[in-house]
């Protein structure tokens, strides 16, 4: 078993502190993420009182919106992790904005009962994204494959992940005890 005192060798190099980082204000990532919903979803209320991790959202959604999944495929990936890690306030928040892109409400449907979707590489990303999350992480080749199969490629897996993560930090958000976020309305909700 390793030794946990430290070697006085490397600890001679270590700074006696770290620098100070200047705080980061959320308001204006907060003014940007309202102006672009009409309202801030309670992930965002709950993620302003960290700067760093609301702009880290923000810029993973940013991010997710440049990658190779169309619109359509990137809100599969949101709403089926959201519905695997049973999270009502994303269910609500992305479900509203599958019916703002004008998402068949069949589909948008299908994702929040967790049904299949008609088209088939669409359910096939839906069942790799919910696999991939429920095992977090850890999938064997056979569910890559499949998803190759389907047309997607290495490129495409390694999206999907960048948008469980999104979700991720979301989820963990939301269910901190005392938190206060302003929840999304109740028809958004029924999930």
């Amino acid at each position: 078993m390793p030794s946990l005192i430290p070697d006085p060798d490397v600890q001679a190099e270590l700074p006696d502190a770290l620098p100070a980082i200047p705080a980061m204000p959320a308001m204006p990532a907060l003014s940007e993420a309202e102006r672009r919903f009409s309202q801030l979803p309670k992930s965002l209320r709950t993620l302003e009182a960290a700067p760093a991790s609301l702009k880290s959202y923000l810029a993973l959604g940013a991010l997710l919106e440049k990658t190779s999944l169309s619109s359509e495929e990137q809100q599969v990936v949101l709403l089926s992790v959201s519905r695997e890690s049973r999270c009502a306030v994303c269910m609500g928040a992305h479900g509203l904005l599958a019916d703002m892109m004008d998402l068949p409400t069949e589909m948008t449907e299908a994702l929040r009962e967790g049904d299949r979707l008609s088209d088939q590489r669409l359910e096939s990303l839906r069942q790799f994204t919910a696999t991939l999350a429920k095992a977090h992480g850890r999938i064997d080749e056979a569910a890559v494959a499949a998803l190759e199969q389907a047309g997607y490629d290495r490129q495409q897996v390694l999206e999907v992940i960048l948008g469980i993560g999104m979700k991720t930090l979301a989820r963990y958000s939301d269910q901190i005890p005392g938190t206060d976020g302003q929840p999304w309305p109740a028809a958004c909700l029924a999930c």
